[in-house]
């Protein structure tokens, strides 16, 4: 929705150094330096390889990074001198077929402009698109405007223009310029090489487990490459006795309490896994590269335990200037954190409010707390709970299809499965999906975590309360229909390696945390549809809301517990109190909230997705399609909603 680049051959140019310099970046950086990633992504020439974290490697890998990034940013310039070259070739801002407004404005002492008149408008526009540009205006930058008449306190003239057409190739350039930036700030500032003992073990299982979960190739293909990898794992090891410093004692305890699992898994998952290799002489060189893997990991768990752990007084939290860049890089969100407060209060507010009047209409006479308690216990039994997730796929798709929700472009099903041991202390259910260039092992799990065999029966009981039947039900949806699962399904269609390969998660968390309330509100779970009688419908109720609750607390405990508002044991406290939540859940998600600070990406996205939705409404009229607009969401890839804002509405309007 705006000028169209005239200058054909200058934009050619930057597209092609776009597409060479983008595939150098995957080839030579993006999985050179996380060849896991690679093994994942169904790039099997990284399967021999492991993830190195000396100081070597990462000073390395900043330099190469800081490269990149001028190299990609030289480009970016290219593209904005063909932008110039075409507004300088045509009519100037207000003036018929400019697309534009020529403004007087005065700047306000907030630092911002406000627009005094409209001098002359382009009488192409419509008055929505005028009302677009006044907006603009009051965002722009003070410090890079074109202004006519310096003083501060005269009127200023200046010349807005409609941004060009929505451009794939440079929103891929912005997404892979963002993903540098947030790689930059993860190794230079958050440091987690220097903090997060459990990055090094976690790292040994998944290299592992991404060579026998899927058979991609034959037994001994794979075991071949599971040696290579097991040769490293020692010396990474090694490193993380160098590297960690000081780290915060929490995620040393979540090391600690991982590790056993690990072991266990490298002990009986991962033999198990390659019995049926053939080639004697591999499977004798496996023994011993297992049993030297096996032997450091409990070599790393003694030391934790007996050196580090006394060592481990550092603070996890990264501070609101790291937060607001995180989440800039990582979701193209640049909102002030007081202002995303305000509105993650604010949807706590309603959904604690719809919680507890679906409560006092299922039981009039008891408290709301007393009704979770209750909806809590209509839980399961702990060894039918896969099987209780595997139950609701044929009522989803055939809902999903039956009311035109999204197309299912496949029948082929998930595989509900236990979840692997190196995340289990931090993850209740997630789906591992085949990465998108993966041609050959193409199946997709639906990991659910069982209560731990080590807890005592009013643990378990506590647990089990986070799988409810309500809980089942908006985890099914958001894992599997219509959440991860056929986000991954629609994933072949993206326009492009970028969109296929990066991502941000107020996109892929944000659209399946979206279906969650999207299908009650659509119909699903009302008797018959999902629900045996009407009681149980308010239990599916209540549970989308205990689950909506659950990342409404994510949000705020992620920002004020990084910003130093809230300390750990505070925000256990909202995970229980604010989020309606066991007390077993809520160490769990704090634990996972002191890692993962920009957690608050669940609602965060939900809210840009339903704000997308109305205003795609708006724009459209009677013509909108609730499945039209899913299909074309989730033809974007997973970018940030930013960008599937502009490929859909054609604008640069506010995500929020």
């Amino acid at each position: 929705m705006s000028l169209t680049i005239t200058s054909y051959a200058a934009s050619e140019t930057w597209k092609q150094q776009f597409a060479k310099v983008s595939d150098e970046y995957f080839d030579q950086v993006y999985f050179h330096y996380s060849p896991t990633n690679g093994t994942l992504a169904g790039y099997h020439q990284y399967d021999t390889q492991l993830e190195n974290y000396s100081h070597k490697n990462i000073r390395a890998e900043i330099v190469i990074l800081k490269r990149y990034e001028r190299h990609f940013n030289a480009i970016r310039k290219m593209r904005e001198y063909a932008y110039q070259v075409s507004l300088e070739k045509g009519p100037i801002a207000g003036q018929p077929g400019s697309r534009g407004v020529e403004f007087t404005a005065v700047i306000h002492p907030s630092e911002k402009f406000r627009v005094l008149s409209i001098v002359r408008q382009d009488p192409a526009l419509t008055s929505e698109q005028v009302e677009q540009l006044e907006e603009r205006v009051k965002r722009l930058d003070i410090n890079s405007t074109t202004e006519v008449g310096n003083p501060r306190e005269l009127p200023k003239r200046l010349y807005v223009y409609l941004d060009p057409d929505f451009d794939p190739e440079f929103a891929d350039l912005e997404i892979v310029l963002s993903n540098i930036r947030s790689q930059l700030l993860t190794l230079e500032t958050i440091r987690p090489w220097e903090k997060n003992a459990d990055n090094y073990s976690s790292t040994c299982a998944n290299g592992a487990f991404t060579l026998m979960e899927r058979k991609f190739a034959a037994p001994d293909e794979r075991l071949r490459s599971l040696i290579a990898r097991e040769k490293q794992m020692p010396a990474l090891l090694a490193a993380a006795r160098r590297n960690l410093n000081n780290p915060p004692r929490v995620f040393t305890e979540i090391a600690i309490e991982q590790l056993p699992d690990i072991v266990s898994f490298f002990e009986h998952d991962v033999p198990t896994a390659f019995a049926d290799a053939q080639d004697p002489a591999l499977k004798t060189e496996f023994a011993q590269t297992n049993a030297a893997v096996i032997e450091a990991l409990k070599s790393y768990l003694n030391w934790l335990k007996t050196d580090m752990l006394a060592k481990s007084n550092g603070d996890f939290r990264i501070g609101a200037e790291t937060f607001s860049k995180k989440l800039q890089y990582d979701e193209m969100v640049d909102l002030p954190l007081v202002k995303l407060l305000e509105i993650g209060w604010a949807d706590l507010r309603k959904n604690q409010a719809h919680f507890n009047e679906v409560a006092k209409e299922l039981e009039p006479e008891k408290m709301p707390a007393a009704v979770l308690e209750e909806l809590g216990a209509n839980h399961p039994a702990p060894d039918r709970l896969l099987d209780a997730f595997r139950a609701t796929f044929d009522g989803l798709v055939s809902f999903i299809r039956t009311h035109h929700i999204v197309t299912i472009p496949s029948d082929v099903r998930p595989i509900v499965e236990e979840t692997p041991p190196f995340m289990r202390a931090i993850t209740f259910a997630s789906m591992d999906t085949p990465g998108p260039f993966e041609t050959h092992a193409t199946e997709a799990y639906f990991n659910v975590t069982l209560p731990d065999p080590a807890m005592k029966p009013a643990e378990v009981e506590g647990y089990m309360h986070s799988f409810n039947v309500g809980t089942v039900i908006s985890t099914a949806v958001h894992e599997a229909y219509p959440g991860h699962y056929i986000q991954f399904l629609w994933l072949p269609q993206a326009p492009s390696r970028v969109r296929k390969l990066l991502g941000a998660n107020t996109d892929i968390e944000g659209w399946a945390h979206y279906t969650e309330q999207m299908m009650l509100d659509e119909g699903y779970g009302r008797p018959g549809a999902g629900a045996k009688d009407e009681r149980e419908s308010k239990f599916l109720r209540l549970g989308q809301l205990q689950d909506a609750l659950l990342r409404n607390a994510r949000f705020i405990v992620g920002i004020e517990m990084h910003t130093g508002k809230m300390s750990f044991d505070e925000a256990v406290a909202f995970f229980q109190k604010e989020g309606y939540q066991s007390k077993e859940t809520a160490m769990v998600e704090t634990k996972r909230g002191a890692s993962d600070p920009t957690y608050l990406y669940y609602t965060l996205g939900k809210l840009e997705i339903m704000k997308l939705r109305e205003d795609m409404k708006k724009k459209q009229g009677a013509a909108f399609s609730l499945e039209d607009f899913h299909n074309n969401f989730l033809r974007q890839g997973f970018p940030p909603i930013k960008i599937v804002r502009e490929a859909l509405l054609g604008d640069d309007s506010p995500a929020l």
